[in-house]
């Protein structure tokens, strides 16, 4: 089966190192149940209660349904820049672009997010340090930042093996802690509370009504479920992409999906003091405070800082290869500067080092105004789900189109899943715009598009109309 860049217009520039197992990681880490359970259980648990784990299946069958579509498009067209490239020749290149600057903003935001208001503070707490300390936060999420891009700029080996040690972290900091600190809680012991029975986890606990309630309580799966299509920004680098990569992505939301829903479950019931645990900023860590105590509840945290840092390191690789992609087709600034791979390390050196100066320069600007930063992370949750969404859609108008050779298909059931595919994104879409508390991050997806446009009227449709950009140009 053939998988090579040269049917679709490319030559071969990466060399092809990612197998099986390295891709699963990649997909896996950058969904993070790890990272995203720490971060956004306090979502559901505020929102609705304890029954907010059952809304973690509703999402993780819902990406199920996109996963399974989208690894058809990966199975027929095993690019670097996976969206935007699938967008582009179902639709069209302006199409495509659209995709892409969509992407291009929800990494250049969301891993200077993720450094600064996840990692840094809990690996200041981590090492004994003062997690409030502004400076020290930025310092630390600068150098994550920094590390994580040298590591893919070294070679892209590297960054999976790193990737490949945070599966077994991730394992480690969900799962098996949820059962030790549930086991812990069981065993219990003299003025400790008796153990949750299965109904707890049926009970709500919020002041809301009950609609808003629900979306709420999704949203610790909606923030978290996510991302699983990295595998396929690193097709190029893969062996039998065509095959490897598909599975991969399904597979990581399978695994994340399973794994995700054990970790839920044993935390909640585990809660020794609901009202306690709810307004905390990280119930996660004062369950396992109470129940382990500070030594391995420090261990729980260094898991799960080295789960957000193989995560950076991730998104570094799959937003480097989205320009790296977008550069090759010329819709980019110094587009010519941008697609140079270096033939030593087999990495896009250039494209790297554009998107990390992104972050740090996102990173800068947050620091100065972190309210105005709060707002522009909040856009990430969205972001995606508009990328999921208008790649769908075009699936669902040009699928006929799709070159033939695949190695994945899900055969007759395709119209029929991609639709309820898409119902579930309209839904999430919705819940993720139209309540006032994410009006600013609609603005900031606006902005992103509105100077998007500008670029595409000033430059851009010029290029396109002079045939020296589009695909495979």
């Amino acid at each position: 089966m053939t998988e090579t860049t040269e049917s679709f217009g490319y030559r071969e520039r990466f060399p092809r190192v990612l197998r099986r197992f390295a891709l699963f990681a990649i997909a896996f880490s950058i969904v993070s149940i790890t990272t995203g359970i720490f971060v956004n259980y306090s979502y559901g648990l505020t929102q609705l209660g304890p029954s907010s784990v059952w809304l973690w299946p509703v999402a993780a069958v819902g990406q199920f349904l996109v996963v399974l579509v989208l690894a058809e498009l990966a199975g027929r067209i095993p690019l670097a820049g996976a969206n935007y490239q699938w967008a582009a020749r179902l639709v069209g290149t302006r199409f495509g672009y659209l995709v892409g600057a969509l992407g291009v903003l929800y990494g250049a935001v969301g891993l200077p997010g993720i450094a600064l208001l996840g990692l840094a503070p809990l690996a200041a707490e981590v090492f004994g340090l003062d997690s409030a300390d502004a400076r020290l936060t930025v310092f630390i999420a600068v150098v994550a930042l920094v590390v994580a891009y040298g590591i893919n700029i070294v070679r892209v080996q590297l960054a999976a093996r790193v990737n490949n040690v945070a599966v077994f972290a991730e394992i480690l900091g969900t799962v098996v802690l949820s059962v030790v600190v549930f086991v812990a809680w069981v065993r219990g012991g003299s003025g400790t509370p008796q153990p949750h029975g299965a109904g707890f986890l049926f009970t709500s606990a919020t002041d809301q009504p009950l609609a808003a309630a629900i979306v709420g309580g999704a949203l610790t799966g909606i923030f978290t479920l996510v991302g699983f299509e990295a595998a396929a920004d690193m097709a190029e680098e893969a062996v039998d992409a065509r095959r490897a990569v598909p599975r991969a992505m399904i597979l990581s939301v399978v695994v994340s999906g399973v794994l995700g829903m054990a970790a839920l479950v044993g935390f909640t019931l585990a809660i020794p003091d609901l009202s306690a645990i709810q307004a905390s900023p990280v119930p996660l860590a004062d369950i396992a405070a109470y129940w382990l105590g500070p030594v391995l509840t420090r261990i729980f945290l260094a898991v799960v800082v080295f789960s957000m840092f193989a995560l950076v390191v991730v998104a570094a690789a799959s937003n480097s290869r989205l320009i790296f992609a977008m550069a090759r087709d010329g819709l980019l600034p110094v587009s010519a500067w941008l697609r140079r791979v270096n033939p030593a390390t087999g990495t896009p050196i250039p494209a790297l080092v554009a998107s990390l100066v992104v972050c740090l320069l996102l990173l800068a600007y947050g620091t100065l105004d972190g309210d105005a930063f709060g707002v522009l992370v909040g856009a990430t949750a969205l972001v995606p789900y508009l990328v999921y969404l208008l790649t769908l859609g075009g699936y669902l108008a040009r699928r006929k189109a799709l070159p033939g050779e695949t190695g994945f298909s899900i055969g007759r059931f395709a119209v029929p899943v991609a639709v309820l595919a898409l119902v579930w994104l309209v839904a999430v879409v919705a819940a993720l715009t139209l309540p006032d508390a994410f009006r600013g991050a609609d603005y900031v997806v606006l902005g992103a598009l509105a100077l998007a446009g500008i670029w595409y009227v000033l430059v851009l449709r010029h290029r396109l109309r002079a045939g020296t950009a589009g695909v495979g140009s």
